[in-house]
């Protein structure tokens, strides 16, 4: 199997992409830590998981991402994956309609984050001989979209991010990556289109923005995280890959 006798850690790992990916790496045999902050959800998105426990932390703060790590090192015994997949999206909002707070909060859990996760994860990345970070960005991240000022700026950092930690790394066999996703079928797209008004109105309007005229499942978003995950992609990395249904194609 893709990973059998790996352990990877899953932030925001007790919904949407997150949870779709660990469920798609214990199926390919992986053990995997979720990590998320609502107890609650995570106890129940255990459930469909193999092989997982789930560890509830803010991963905004340093002493939360360095328990997470050795929690897991000490659950499964090692490290090789780490998926940094944890976000908000503040929607409406340009830069004089975005507060301080709003713009810290989207930089501490779409930014921060990932810094901090990664450099509590790199020293048992390279015990192991090496291993896989896969970041999530967005499509976003790319090209800009109206009306997400902060949200535009954190994916985008993650994107060079991503680009700088491949370049200090690659020596040590630890390949990173990012995806960039489009429109995703999760909570979050849900309470946007409560926003919006109309839920089935919104729900075409998001599917006409992607040339594939749909919008995509967690699943697919989550296969790709297995490949770059995995050895298939062994020499890949420093990559930002958009699977957005063609919405930065044109």
């Amino acid at each position: 199997m893709k990973l059998e006798n790996r352990v990877a850690i899953v932030t925001g790992g007790n919904r949407g992409i997150g949870l779709a990916t660990a469920q798609l790496f214990t199926q390919h045999g992986a053990r995997v830590a979720i990590v998320g902050r609502d107890e609650d959800v995570g106890r129940v998105a255990l459930e469909s998981l193999h092989d997982a426990i789930f560890l509830q932390g803010d991963v905004t703060r340093a002493d939360d991402c360095e328990r997470i790590v050795r929690e897991t090192v000490h659950a499964f015994g090692r490290l090789d994956i780490l998926f940094n997949n944890a976000g908000i999206i503040l929607r409406n909002r340009n830069i004089e309609t975005t507060s301080e707070a709003e713009w810290d909060a989207t930089m501490d859990t779409n930014v921060k984050s990932v810094y901090l996760m990664s450099r509590a994860a790199l020293p048992h990345l390279r015990a192991t001989g090496g291993g896989a970070i896969v970041n999530t960005a967005s499509y976003v991240g790319l090209v800009g979209f109206p009306g997400l000022a902060a949200y535009a700026a954190s994916k985008g950092a993650v994107v060079n991010l991503t680009r700088a930690m491949a370049l200090d790394h690659a020596a040590e066999n630890i390949r990173v990556n990012c995806i960039c996703p489009g429109s995703v079928e999760t909570d979050m797209i849900h309470d946007a289109w409560k926003l919006y008004g109309d839920v089935e109105q919104a729900a075409r309007v998001w599917a006409s923005k992607h040339p594939i005229k749909r919008i995509a499942a967690p699943q697919e978003i989550a296969e790709l995280v297995l490949f770059l995950a995995s050895d298939a992609s062994s020499f890949v990395t420093g990559a930002a890959i958009p699977i957005d249904g063609g919405i930065t194609a044109g």
